[in-house]
């Protein structure tokens, strides 16, 4: 895999290839003795201080997978060289864990990865609840996943999840901006506490139902369940969330929807990607 970068303000090729493009120290020596990293074409010592403009050209060695390959049917809906987007499945967990050690989104790429002659190190840059559908980032190198960090550190990332909560919400927009913690160590459930981490959730109300909400919402950080114990601690539980006081006979799961992301790939570009409901939303709808 290739990565090519232009130099944004002076300094030497190793200070560079550190801080700007987060390669760590071993990937830098696989890199020097291996001679991948040109300037402008020319092979050139890593002490060498370069100028605005100059074209940092490096293949990175070839990293493996660690995921076992299950055809799942991944759907990718944005492929760049170093960043894929995919539209997750409800009830799949995004990689495997101890109580579910296949059948994950993970495996599912790694035989993407397979059929596509492709190969390189999965890396999720964002992550969903089992239950929850929608786009995740995936990045196919660290240097991906540093540009993607980047834009979440200062929310430049736009993300956007439809949700169908309990009852009747009355504003038609608003901000919720209340800190969430575990409920106790080690425990799963989250909940606003004082002491906890700063999390900032926006709303718009979409339509009424007679015993239920439809709401757009974006998040300006992003706490575990962050939705979900936001919109608990207003009273609005989503519809289907059983951890957080949910309930509906007609979803098995909490109704999240991560509908429309908007960031900037690897060379500059703006992505912006949108996808329809679940079948399982929209009967909710109906």
């Amino acid at each position: 895999m290739k990565i090519n970068y232009i130099v944004e303000s002076e300094g030497k090729l190793i200070d560079i290839l550190r801080q700007e493009l987060d390669f760590s120290s071993r990937i830098i020596r696989k890199l020097k003795k291996d001679k991948k990293t040109s300037v402008n074409g020319i092979v050139i010592s890593y002490n060498a201080v370069l100028r605005i403009g100059d074209k940092i050209e490096v293949v990175l060695p070839e990293e493996e997978n660690i995921f076992n390959p299950e055809p799942l049917n991944i759907e990718v809906v944005y492929e760049g060289d170093q960043i894929l987007v995919v539209n997750k499945r409800p009830f799949m967990v995004v990689h495997p864990t101890k109580g579910h050690p296949y059948g994950t989104v993970a495996n599912g790429l790694a035989q993407y990865m397979i059929d596509q002659g492709d190969s390189y190190k999965i890396r999720f840059a964002n992550r969903l609840d089992r239950d929850t559908s929608g786009l995740m980032i995936v990045c196919k190198s660290g240097y991906a996943q540093k540009i993607i960090s980047d834009q979440m550190q200062n929310n430049s990332i736009i993300k956007e999840y439809d949700a169908f909560v309990m009852g009747i919400i009355e504003a038609d927009e608003a901000t919720i901006n209340e800190p969430i913690d575990r409920a106790y160590d080690d425990s799963v459930h989250r909940v606003v506490r004082p002491d906890g981490q700063q999390s900032v959730t926006h709303y718009q109300v979409i339509k009424r139902y007679d015993d239920m909400t439809h709401v757009k919402i974006q998040l300006e950080t992003g706490r575990t369940h962050q939705i979900r114990v936001h919109f608990n601690h207003l009273g609005h539980p989503l519809v289907g969330d059983l951890l957080y006081g949910g309930n509906h006979d007609s979803i098995n799961r909490q109704a999240l929807h991560a509908s429309r992301l908007k960031f900037v790939n690897t060379q500059g570009e703006n992505v912006e990607l949108k996808v329809d409901l679940p079948e399982d939303m929209k009967r909710l709808m109906e």
